[in-house]
């Protein structure tokens, strides 16, 4: 590691100690409880002794951050040992009379726990010093000494965890932005070739094809209608996930009931051997975006073919009253799984899917999109043998 972040690393320590509003409280306690005239936090490594919180009463004069070199502190011994030192009276004691510790820094008293985390990294100590003898080599002061580093290094590794999901999660939101972005832009490349493949087919159309390449000529144009829907469907997940929405325009060229026939018409030709019931009632006229509420249709019309049995029809039914209005797709098949259902309108969401129904799983989330839009809703019923999708909003 560089020693730039080495620096960064060690700052992030003393930032951290100091967010815990029990330290300086601590550090009072034991002040007061023992007589001592200096406690500190201490970030201990092989080569770096670095204060990160302190209460200096004997003016010692270590503030905040700074350091001492490690190998002239008793808090060494701590991290190799992984082990309290307590010393009431450094002249009367037999090990550390001669220690060159206490003679360099002018002590008689002195105690050091040491600070782990959970996974039993050793983070540094937790110690308190004076120029007079106290009584700290005893359990009751070592057990309190214990208890606070135990508090300390809670909410250290508490503070530690949350900073890095805070991380992960703008790395997440940087990534999924990034992504988007890249979808906005892929949905806009594709539109030109895509508008070129189906003027294409639409000339071949014109001019004299047998019957094989008649068939080929259809396969492309039904190709390039089953493209432009995924494209919009990515230009619109694009739009709402980068903060345009879903953007209405009540501005409709044509009746919603032509408007849905063609999305029905399109689909046919796509799917000639499966058969569409069709009921519409539009009696009243509906204020909505149709192009809007066609895209919505055509999403939960394809949702329908793929996954519908495939030897019964699809029913759609549409009503409209003089506040209300209702479109219902229903289709025979399997019920959807309670697990599945719960996750229907979620982009990229496509539950279990076999041979020939692979998509974007974005259709049923735009077709959400768009029924919030209108201030509506798309209410799902999934039975034994049934299911039906309904979309339904007040004019």
């Amino acid at each position: 590691m560089s020693e730039v972040n080495k620096a960064q690393n060690f700052q992030t320590d003393i930032d951290q100690i100091n967010q815990i509003p029990a330290v300086a409280k601590i550090l009072e306690v034991i002040c007061s409880t023992t007589g001592m005239g200096f406690a500190a936090v201490v970030r201990v490594t092989e080569d770096r002794w670095i204060a990160c919180a302190v209460n200096d009463k004997i003016n010692f004069g270590l503030a905040v951050g700074e350091e001492l070199k490690v190998e002239t502190t008793l808090c060494q011994q701590v991290m190799n040992e992984r082990k309290e030192v307590a010393i009431d009276h450094v002249a009367e004691d037999p090990v550390y009379a001669e220690h060159h510790t206490p003679r360099i820094y002018g002590l008689q008293s002195y105690i050091s726990v040491p600070l782990f985390l959970t996974n039993g990294d050793f983070f540094g100590t937790l110690c308190a010093i004076d120029p007079n003898p106290a009584r700290l080599n005893n359990e009751k002061t070592i057990g309190m000494f214990r208890l606070f580093a135990e508090l300390i290094a809670f909410h250290l590794e508490s503070l530690q965890n949350l900073s890095e999901t805070q991380a992960q999660l703008m790395e997440e939101q940087t990534n999924a932005e990034i992504r988007e972005q890249f979808i906005a832009i892929l949905g806009h490349d594709l539109r030109n070739p895509v508008g070129a493949i189906s003027s294409a087919a639409q000339l071949m159309f014109r001019t004299s094809l047998d019957e094989k390449n008649l068939k080929l000529a259809k396969i492309i144009q039904d190709s390039t209608i089953r493209i432009r829907g995924l494209i919009d469907n990515m230009l619109d997940f694009a739009s709402g996930r980068l903060g345009g929405g879903i953007v209405l325009n009540y501005d409709n060229d044509k009746d919603l009931e032509e408007t849905l026939h063609q999305i029905i018409t399109e689909l046919r030709t796509v799917y000639p051997e499966r058969e569409i019931s069709v009921d519409l009632n539009l009696n009243d006229p509906v204020e909505g975006d149709y192009k809007r509420i066609a895209q919505l249709f055509s999403n939960l019309l394809a949702n329908a073919i793929t996954h519908g049995s495939k030897g019964s029809p699809i029913i759609v039914r549409a009503k409209s009253e003089p506040a209300f209005f209702e479109l219902s797709v229903i289709n025979k098949g399997n019920k959807i799984s309670p697990e599945t259902e719960k996750h229907l309108f979620k982009p990229f969401s496509r539950g279990k899917i076999h041979q020939g129904q692979e998509g974007l799983g974005l259709g049923l989330y735009i077709a959400s999109e768009i029924a919030n839009a209108h201030k509506g809703q798309i209410l799902v019923s999934s039975k034994d043998e049934e299911t039906c999708f309904t979309f339904q909003f007040n004019r």
